[in-house]
C-alpha cells in the first residue's frame, strides 16, 4: 500500500467541520486549529499559572478566606469567646473591662465581620475568574481533541478509499488475466 504524500488541509476541513471558513472562526476555535496544525500541546496547569500571577492582595485574600472558612478557625474563635467570657465574668469580676453583655466583644465581632466579608468576597470573585479561565481552557483543549479526532476520521476514510481503489485495480487486473486465460483456452480446445 502506498502512503499518501498529500498533506492534510486543516483549513479546508475546518470549513466542513465548523460550517464556516477558517478565517471566520472565533478566537478559541482558531487557537485550537492552530495548535493542531503546529502539532503543539495545549495541556497546562492553568490554576498554577494563575496562582503564580496573583498579586499580594489576592494571595492574602485567599489565605484569609481559607483560614476564616476552616474548622480550625471556628474552634479557635470558639475558644477565644469562651476565654473572653470567663475572663470578664469569673477572673476579673467587678473590675472587668467588658462585663456581661459584652458590648466591646460585640463591637470587635462586628468589625471583624465587616472586614472579613469583603475579603472573602474578593477571594470568591478571584476563584470565579479562575474557574471561568480554566473552563475556557478546558473547552479549547476539548475542541482541539475533537478536531484531531475529526482529522483522524478524514484520514482513515481517505486511506480506506485508497485501499479500496487499489483492491479494485488488482481485481481488474486479475479479471483481465482470467479473461486472457479463458480466451487462450478457447483457442486451444485440445489443451487442458
Amino acid at each position: 500500500m502506498k502512503k499518501s504524500n498529500t498533506p492534510f488541509n486543516y483549513f479546508e476541513a475546518a470549513t466542513r467541520w465548523f460550517g464556516r471558513s477558517a478565517d471566520k472562526l472565533g478566537r478559541v476555535e482558531r487557537s485550537a486549529l492552530d495548535h493542531v496544525i503546529k502539532h503543539q500541546t495545549m495541556s497546562e496547569d492553568l490554576t498554577l499559572k494563575l496562582d503564580q500571577s496573583a498579586t499580594f492582595g489576592e494571595r492574602l485574600a485567599d489565605k484569609v478566606a481559607a483560614f476564616g472558612g476552616s474548622w480550625f478557625f471556628i474552634g479557635l474563635f470558639g475558644c477565644f469567646m469562651i476565654f473572653w467570657a470567663i475572663l470578664n465574668t469569673e477572673i476579673l469580676g467587678k473590675t472587668a473591662f467588658d462585663p456581661y453583655p459584652y458590648v466591646f466583644l460585640n463591637l470587635v465581632l462586628s468589625m471583624l465581620a465587616a472586614v472579613q466579608a469583603p475579603v472573602i468576597l474578593m477571594s470568591q470573585n478571584r476563584q470565579a475568574t479562575k474557574d471561568r479561565q480554566v473552563t475556557m481552557h478546558d473547552y479549547e483543549v476539548n475542541l482541539k481533541a475533537e478536531i484531531e479526532i475529526m482529522a483522524l476520521h478524514d484520514k482513515l476514510d481517505a486511506l480506506r478509499v485508497e485501499q479500496l481503489s487499489e483492491i479494485i485495480n488488482q481485481q481488474q487486473k486479475q479479471i483481465s488475466l482470467l479473461m486472457e486465460l479463458i480466451r487462450q483456452q478457447g483457442k486451444n480446445p485440445n489443451e487442458g
